[in-house]
């Protein structure tokens, strides 16, 4: 059901999956596209896995729609339209949560945000603006900008540890599993700038942000099916007790994809198939488990 709210003098839309009345309150996970798409758009390249949160009522799943294709979103040097009319995003996500919660019982304590490659870099924003707003986070193919290059809110508010679920492609011909700057057609391409971090010092950014001191453990899930030895799946967990925990999967010989059950257009590079995006933040989050906090 493709709903419109107004904010800031704009009409902003999007795209809700489940059922509109439920007791007892319901998970919310909103979904965050990337550059050049929309919430619809994004729902097919990913396969329409995420809408299984959604199936016997279990959770409500929100596909939101950037601004002519973007999110105003965590990098400084950022030069798209979301940016340079300063496209109130926040305030955005805070109205579907409201509209949401009046229309779909959804319990605004358990709101989760999904977001790949640009709508990742607004999850991020969201992590550090509203870190109260969301009970935990799932990132594709964005890592964390470099502190230089972080579009901070003015009065940032204090750290809420959060749990974090972080995939990225270590041959992601975009935004460089390594960190630094993305290419130069890469940057005219998407209107974006600056640099960023590696993943693994991401991920590391997060678990320092959650409190936590102790060495990863890293582990290679069991196989699944459909990979036939392209891409490979590294675990890396970051646990502490009495902290949230942070999980990076690192997709070796993966591109700026999301994995899951469709392949992204070759020239985004290879997507894994042996596991699903949707299923690792289901599962590592505990959405649509209504009797466990998050992890």
């Amino acid at each position: 059901m493709r709903n419109t709210v107004e904010v800031g003098g704009r009409k902003r839309t999007y795209t809700v999956v489940g059922e509109q009345d439920s007791s007892p309150r319901r998970d919310l996970v909103l979904i965050f596209h990337g550059s050049k798409q929309d919430g619809e758009t994004h729902r097919k390249f990913t396969g329409r896995s995420f809408d299984a949160m959604a199936a016997g009522g279990a959770a409500v799943v929100a596909y939101l729609d950037g601004y002519r294709g973007n999110w105003n979103d965590a990098r400084k040097e950022s030069f798209f339209p979301a940016r340079l009319e300063n496209v109130d995003d926040v305030a955005f996500t805070r109205a579907v949560i409201r509209e949401l919660e009046a229309s779909h019982r959804i319990d605004p304590d358990r709101v989760f945000a999904a977001g790949y490659s640009n709508g990742g870099q607004l999850v991020m924003r969201l992590m550090h603006e509203v870190p109260g707003l969301l009970a935990g986070a799932a990132v594709f193919s964005a890592t964390m900008p470099a502190p230089e290059s972080f579009h901070l809110p003015a009065g940032m508010p204090p750290v809420t540890p959060l749990p974090v679920l972080l995939i990225h492609g270590t041959k992601d011909p975009i935004v460089p599993y390594r960190g630094g700057t993305m290419s130069g057609w890469a940057r005219r391409m998407f209107k974006v700038g600056g640099t960023a971090l590696s993943m693994p010092a991401t991920a590391e950014y997060f678990a320092r942000r959650n409190g936590i001191s102790a060495t990863p453990v890293i582990t290679r899930p069991p196989n699944g099916t459909g990979a036939r030895g392209k891409t490979w799946v590294e675990q890396t967990d970051y646990r502490e007790a009495g902290q949230p925990a942070v999980r990076l999967l690192t997709i070796h010989n993966g591109g700026h994809t999301v994995p899951g059950p469709r392949k992204a257009p070759f020239i985004l590079g290879r997507t894994n198939q042996e596991i699903s995006a949707a299923s690792a933040t289901a599962e590592f989050l505990g959405i649509a488990t209504p009797a466990a906090s998050p992890r």
